[in-house]
């Protein structure tokens, strides 16, 4: 097969989630587990940082790749879902795996791909593992795709493990209560292997603290180290946002910059720093300039998007990646305070979402304009613009996200705000 029959095939022939929802979700490792033993169990040839997390695990995971990198250090970073090319998912120092090794990989193992039965997220974790050892990368960067006890990439063993906040998403899949998700997710955290903590959250602070009590792992709180203050937008048009790190109460970091704008990254980025700091304690050599130049370039290191993203300025057009209840309500808050006079809202989810639990979160003073991405798994457009009514949001329904984006920029004034999200997917669709 060549690499657009390979695509087909993954898409066609193995269970994908993030196209069909909890159809594609197994709970247990045994097919992770088989699939790593035919490939000799690649994700034991070389180190790794294992991620999880309701919000900000993909934006932690960019980050750290590229302090990482600027360490001089071979980085490997698996993350998910992808927005507009498969090969987004697996990169080393940044740089997409080629189309190439995924043929060879694919055409390789087909008839015990036809035996396994993997599912698409399975597949791409044993792709991910056996081109970060074949690509002799010194660390990895993982990201879990969904939860973290049954999730495919948690049959690696990590220098660190990270969590960076819970809240509510998958709850048919993870736990309808905020302790059962904390659970799922506590289930990255390996005896004697250090964890991270990103966001102090009392009602299920416990979780944690139990469980790294029972695997004798050492648990950082990171925002009870550290903070930051100064908080602002800097640079040519409000390219930067611009903070001061603080590190137990002292100054850290002055005017760290980041080219990832959304407020939210302040809590991601003291994540990263809490994991830096327990990576040095290991051995590593991780300076405060590798730090700043890493945040400072992440965009361009390791291509993140989707993340607060600016498309055009007249009219200020932004989309964002925020797609459950923690993700949208932080998502808000930077609309609010993002100078503009009327807010166009272009709108769409999954048909697994409490829609209208979200739908409540909305302003009601913006006009929508509700589409379905170019997914099985999307709501249909027109029963969204009816959910949407029955909550009080005025606006139409389109059949695509591009013409519901037409729409509002024709309605749009030079002075009014674009806002593209709701879902992944429905962003994937204008970066």
């Amino acid at each position: 097969m060549n690499y657009q029959e390979v695509l087909d095939y993954m898409y066609a022939r193995l269970p994908m989630f993030h196209r069909i929802g909890p159809a594609a979700y197994k709970a247990n490792l045994d097919n992770a587990i088989a699939l790593c033993n035919l490939l000799g169990n690649p994700q034991n040839k070389f180190s790794s940082i294992h991620i999880a997390g309701t919000n900000g695990k993909g934006s932690v995971a960019h980050i750290l790749a590229s302090i990482l990198l600027n360490t001089g250090l071979r980085i490997g970073l698996y993350t998910s879902p992808h927005l507009r090319d498969f090969r987004e998912r697996i990169r080393v120092n940044g740089k997409k795996i080629s189309k190439s090794y995924v043929n060879a990989f694919t055409n390789k193992y087909l008839n015990d791909f036809e035996m396994i039965k993997p599912s698409f997220f399975e597949m791409t974790v044993g792709l991910a593992f056996q081109y970060f050892k074949d690509q002799q990368v010194d660390i990895a960067v993982i990201e879990t795709g969904l939860g973290g006890r049954l999730d495919s990439t948690n049959i690696i063993t990590p220098v660190l493990s990270v969590i960076t906040n819970v809240s509510f998403d998958h709850m048919q899949l993870l736990g309808n209560t905020l302790e059962k998700i904390a659970t799922e997710k506590a289930g990255i955290i390996k005896p004697g292997i250090p964890v991270i903590i990103g966001e102090t959250q009392e009602e299920i602070r416990n979780v944690f603290s139990r469980k790294a009590q029972k695997c004798k792992s050492a648990i950082t709180f990171a925002d009870e180290v550290f903070s930051a203050g100064n908080i602002r937008m800097a640079g040519n048009h409000c390219r930067n946002l611009v903070m001061d790190v603080f590190c137990n109460g002292e100054l850290f970091i002055r005017h760290l910059s980041s080219s990832l704008r959304g407020l939210y990254q302040v809590k991601n980025i003291n994540t990263v720093m809490a994991a830096c700091n327990v990576l040095n304690d290991s051995g590593f050599s991780i300076s405060p300039e590798n730090i700043r130049t890493g945040i400072r370039d992440v965009v361009r290191q390791t291509g993140l998007s989707g993340r607060w993203q600016i498309l055009s300025r007249k009219p200020l057009t932004i989309c964002d990646t925020g797609h459950n209840e923690g993700g949208l309500k932080e998502v808000l808050k930077q609309i609010e305070i993002t100078p503009h006079d009327h807010l166009h809202f272009v709108f769409g989810v999954v048909n697994d979402k409490p829609v209208d639990k979200i739908l409540k979160l909305l302003p009601r003073h913006a006009i929508y304009y509700f589409c379905k991405a170019n997914i099985p798994r999307g709501l249909d457009e027109g029963k969204l613009a009816l959910a949407a009514r029955k909550s009080g949001l005025t606006g139409n329904s389109y059949t695509s996200v591009k013409s519901a984006l037409n729409a509002a920029r024709e309605k749009a004034a030079a002075s009014d705000m674009i806002f593209i999200g709701g879902s992944t997917f429905i962003v994937a669709e204008v970066v």
